[in-house]
């Protein structure tokens, strides 16, 4: 009699509740199914729900058969604007989900666990079941690694701040001692060393040296100065990113982009855009979380509009955190040259022709698809790792001007001008280059392809080993 064939490796996947990172663990989901690992996604009952109402995710990934998503109820579901309600959330996690991954780590055979790294007790819920934790984090490299070094700002005196000058450099942050500033530190930074979120991160960063390895959505080419900083504590690194461009460069389908929204999409915009010069829009949004005062969308307004260039901007009805009433005449000036939408099909946005700049809060998903595109950044970050991708956009990479805690109409008008018309071939020029580093990297041959093959090996080969 033949032996029985082995079962495929089984990776149990486990996202933060939050836009940013389901979509990136999905579109992690869709790159390693091909290769015949069988996937349970665990999923809030919030984030199940939109993604059932607003994407094509279930027909997709439900096409493999050793796909299945797992929900669980009673997370906290608020909005998480501000660090007192992103810690309701990370202080819910543990309760509610701990019992249900240890459940599932014992009872369904699970070859390897890939949890969202800003969870630390993932590995408690792991511990003794044999089964390897690998931490995927959903933020760029040079944030994570100055998430890393709090403990050593700590020690050198750098933190708490001492005075209020933002502009003081910090020089205890290895690699990037000639160009970082407070105000480039992680938000958090200001709040001081009792705020429970700075606790809460600091921490869980520090416990990625107990998982199995780490999972990054960059590549190389992009920040490997950083990744050498960090591989000298952390040596198990698969740099497997960008993560949105990998998966369209191994899709076998017709379409190209497959979204992962929790909003519900504006197409709407694409027919506007299709009507406007080449290079010619300002696209703005401020991602899924960020909220915004009503003094600072009029100034964003006044700026938009006085800067005469057409611009596209995504408003979520919980954008403005007080009730808003435009004036007339910005009205005006909207209709004239302005479009307005509720959430965006923002890789189809930032791939069209008419797109010349991005004003953004610098989310990591968001600056790595104008990466792709070649689509200068005008940055303003809101909170977390947002103001470290400001700066590294500015500074580093050379792909547009930060403009961080700011918000004047003046200076609005100004940069969005000085990007777009006083810099634009520089811009454009240096987004090139960087546009087709992102394409080597996750083509055949390249390092994010090479990490993801070595990826889906080892799985494999925990997988072999357990058998």
């Amino acid at each position: 009699m033949d032996p029985k064939p082995p079962s495929p490796p089984h990776v149990l996947i486990f996202p933060f509740p939050a836009q940013g990172h389901v979509n990136s663990m999905l579109k992690l989901t869709e790159l390693l199914l091909p290769a015949g690992l069988h996937i349970t996604f665990v999923i809030s009952a919030k984030d199940h729900d939109r993604l059932s109402r607003f994407t094509t995710v279930h027909s997709r990934l439900n096409s493999y058969p050793g796909f299945r998503f797992h929900v669980i109820h009673g997370i906290y579901e608020g909005t998480m604007d501000t660090d007192e309600k992103l810690t309701l959330m990370i202080d819910s996690m543990p309760k509610v989900t701990t019992p249900v991954i240890r459940n599932l780590l014992l009872e369904s055979k699970v070859t390897c666990f890939i949890a969202d790294g800003i969870m630390g007790f993932s590995l408690d819920a792991a511990e003794g079941t044999g089964v390897p934790v690998m931490f995927f984090r959903t933020i760029s490299a040079c944030a994570f690694w100055a998430y890393f070094c709090i403990p050593d700002l700590i020690n050198s005196g750098d933190l708490p701040f001492q005075g209020t000058n933002l502009d003081e450099r910090i020089v205890n942050v290895k690699g990037m001692e000639e160009f970082l500033r407070r105000q480039d530190l992680p938000s958090f930074c200001r709040s001081g060393l009792n705020n429970h979120f700075f606790q809460e991160i600091t921490t869980v960063t520090r416990r990625t040296t107990e998982a199995h390895a780490l999972i990054l959505n960059t590549f190389d080419n992009l920040e490997g100065s950083i990744l050498s900083q960090i591989q000298k504590h952390i040596p198990n690194i698969y740099t497997i990113g960008p993560l949105h461009s990998h998966l369209k460069s191994r899709s076998t389908s017709q379409s190209t982009i497959s979204s992962n929204s929790l909003f519900e999409e504006d197409k709407s915009c694409i027919d506007w855009l299709n009507q406007q010069p080449p290079k010619s829009v300002l696209y703005v949004s401020f991602g899924s979380l960020a909220t915004i005062t009503n003094d600072q969308l009029t100034e964003f307004w006044y700026g938009l509009v006085n800067s005469g260039k057409p611009f596209l901007w995504v408003i979520r009805e919980d954008l403005v955190r007080e009730n808003n009433k435009v004036p007339c005449e910005l009205e005006e000036g909207t209709k004239e040259r302005g479009y307005l939408v509720g959430w965006a099909p923002q890789e189809l946005v930032l791939a069209h022709p008419a797109v010349g700049a991005f004003l953004t809060h610098n989310g990591w998903n968001s600056t790595l698809e104008s990466v792709v595109e070649g689509v200068p950044m005008v940055s303003w970050p809101f909170f977390a790792d947002q103001q470290m991708n400001s700066r590294f956009v500015e500074v580093v990479w050379k792909l547009g001007v930060d403009m961080k805690d700011t918000c004047d109409r003046g200076i609005v008008e100004n940069i969005v001008k000085e990007v777009m018309e006083v810099r634009k071939d520089e811009f454009v020029n240096s987004g090139r280059r960087m546009a087709e580093l992102a394409k080597e990297a996750v083509s055949s041959g390249g390092s994010s392809y090479r990490n993801l093959d070595r990826l889906i090996q080892d799985i494999k080969l925990m997988s072999a080993r357990s058998g």
